[in-house]
């Protein structure tokens, strides 16, 4: 995501949020409000996701990657995405459970 040259975000897998609200129905709203917000964000870099996601944090992954993670619906839900500040692409990896998130296998598959 980013602000160079005022881009706006565009997020791939749209796919994988609908797929996961399907299962977990409670996260449907927050998801879409995730969506909508970052949708239309202008970001640089992780400081300007901060702002719009106080508790947003960045974590380095198996690949070597940095990914960040947001909490979704009051900490229920863990959205990782992987996040491109100079394309200002945003491709949602994984969408879990907070107890899934916990078990950290994710971090050995990303």
């Amino acid at each position: 995501m980013y602000a160079v040259h005022g881009g706006l975000v565009r997020i791939v897998a749209l796919i994988r949020l609908r797929i996961f609200w399907e299962e977990f129905p409670d996260a449907q709203q927050p998801l879409r409000r995730w969506y909508g917000d970052v949708e239309a964000a202008r970001w640089s870099h992780f400081q300007d996701v901060r702002r719009m996601f106080s508790t947003a944090d960045t974590c380095r992954v198996a690949s070597g990657s940095t990914v960040l993670i947001f909490d979704i619906g009051g900490n229920k839900y863990r959205l990782i995405a992987a996040v491109h500040y100079n394309t200002g692409m945003v491709y949602v990896l994984r969408i879990m459970t907070h107890r899934e998130y916990d078990r950290e296998f994710w971090k050995n598959q990303l």
